[in-house]
């Protein structure tokens, strides 16, 4: 079919943002900290940045002409994007399961929310802290606990030699120390 008859949709922009693959079955962990986190953000959209934008989208449109009112049509196209955040934080939420690290605090064995130190075969050191899918940063050393380095780190101890699979193959890495958080007084 030729690409000159194929119809593209006004609204390409709009598609709703796909979750980030869960595991079959499997929970969406997050700490308190990235909970507090999504939560406030999701709210700061409804009570502040949404009600501002509609605030802008009516005043655009009691203007007149809205088809070349920048404003105005800016304002939609940012209503639309608030929105869809609005839907994606509140599905993640929903489905958010709160994991306190610091309940492992002093163990020596790897679970979600530990920062572990580790080596590999050759002699590089690296520092990662187990995350929920939504709250893991790789430029902070964080990682996702479904990733391939979190699931072959899961529920080994310090001392342990562990394979991690890579693109390149098979690497062997040690698990050199494992912290968690301190429990908040209270």
């Amino acid at each position: 079919m030729n690409k000159a008859f194929t119809k593209e949709s006004a609204d390409a922009d709009d598609e709703e943002p796909q979750l980030p693959a869960l595991p079959a079955g499997g929970k969406n962990y997050i700490t308190p900290a990235g909970y507090a986190r999504i939560k406030n953000e999701l709210l700061d959209l409804i009570d502040n940045e949404r009600p501002k934008v509609v605030e802008i989208v009516h005043w655009a449109a009691s203007n007149g002409d809205r088809s070349e009112n920048g404003d105005y049509l800016y304002g939609k196209k940012r209503l639309r994007e608030i929105d869809r955040r609005i839907r994606f934080l509140t599905k993640r939420l929903e489905i958010a399961v709160v994991s306190d690290p610091a309940v492992h605090h002093g163990s020596e064995q790897i679970f979600f929310g530990a920062t572990v130190a580790y080596v590999d075969e050759s002699d590089v050191s690296r520092t990662v802290t187990i995350l929920g899918i939504d709250e893991a940063d790789s430029s902070q050393q964080q990682v996702s606990w479904v990733s391939p380095i979190a699931r072959t780190l899961l529920k080994a101890r310090t001392g342990d030699v562990l394979q991690l699979v890579t693109p390149r193959g098979p690497v062997e890495i040690e698990v050199v120390s494992v912290r968690y958080p301190a429990p908040s007084p209270g």
